[in-house]
């Protein structure tokens, strides 16, 4: 594995189209580009506001019009699949195999290599576009993601309003700092790929947690006595609904919180690719705890 611990240090300045850059995720990497003098460009649905030294490309992954504009002159593409359904990646995989850039792919450590069929269509759709993305010849570094810490920001409202957080279960997992995930990625993007195993490369926190775990975490950053509550499928999914989000989602939901298994994986991944060890949940509660106030 390359000593990939200070980029900052390194000649290789790529030129990066950062996909899903205004999400808890994308922002934090498109920050630490930025810090690191990359040449920015980012493909988002809405445009986002100016922000000196990123270039803003708005258009869809699944419009090739927009994805041949957005690749021009790009040497690596950090990617994340926003849909639940990789058939409408064809195009864009035809533009990338034009283009020929680096991907990073984000993908999910809850991937079974073993399985015929994965546990739900989460991570149905990962394990579709890894393997679409290898058939394309994309070589592809891919990234396997724990279940962000950030995910969490889903509870800020009901945290806000009582001391019970009501969500569906969830299969126990090594909860990873998104922060954490960032600072892997960018330090893949600007490790020349001669240098770097395509993987994939499992980012995983320190520790594995439940739900109620992760709310107890939050309630002694905040000095509360905070509890979980688990939804029934059923209740879970008419909540949902009723707060606009897709069927198609929600239904993904439900069959992940009821068939996923727990992961007791713990990998020392963020650690080998960015330098430092993964940070815990507890920490990352302490560091956002004003987002809950």
């Amino acid at each position: 594995m390359p000593d990939t611990t200070n980029p900052a240090n390194s000649p290789y300045r790529p030129s990066i189209l950062v996909t899903g850059a205004t999400g808890n995720l994308g922002r934090e990497i498109v920050d630490r580009l930025q810090a690191h003098g990359a040449r920015v460009r980012c493909l988002v649905r809405d445009q986002a506001g100016p922000r000196p030294g990123v270039e803003w490309v708005v258009g869809d992954l699944t419009d090739p019009s927009t994805v041949h504009e957005a690749l021009i002159g790009i040497d690596a593409v950090f990617l994340i699949w926003p849909l639940l359904d990789s058939a409408a990646a064809h195009d864009l995989l035809a533009e990338l195999a034009t283009a020929a850039p680096r991907v990073i792919y984000l993908s999910s450590t809850a991937i079974n290599d073993e399985a015929a069929r994965q546990s739900d269509p989460i991570v149905q759709v990962h394990a579709d576009m890894e393997a679409l993305l290898h058939d394309a010849g994309l070589r592809p570094v891919v990234l396997r993601s724990d279940t962000l810490a950030s995910n969490t920001r889903g509870w800020v409202q009901q945290v806000r309003a009582g001391d019970v957080v009501s969500a569906p279960e969830a299969a126990r997992t090594a909860v990873v700092d998104e922060r954490d995930v960032a600072d892997a990625t960018v330090a893949v993007l600007l490790t020349r790929h001669d240098q770097l195993d395509d993987g994939p490369h499992m980012l995983t926190g320190p520790e594995v947690l439940s739900r109620a775990d992760q709310v107890t975490h939050l309630g002694a950053a905040l000095r509360r006595d905070l509890r979980f509550q688990a939804l029934p499928a059923d209740l879970a999914r008419t909540r949902m609904l009723a707060d606009g989000r897709p069927e198609p989602l929600v239904e993904a939901l439900i069959t992940a919180s009821e068939w996923r298994p727990d992961s007791h994986r713990v990998t020392d991944h963020v650690e080998r690719l960015a330098g430092h060890p993964a940070g815990t949940f507890a920490r990352w509660a302490i560091d956002h705890a004003a987002e809950f106030n």
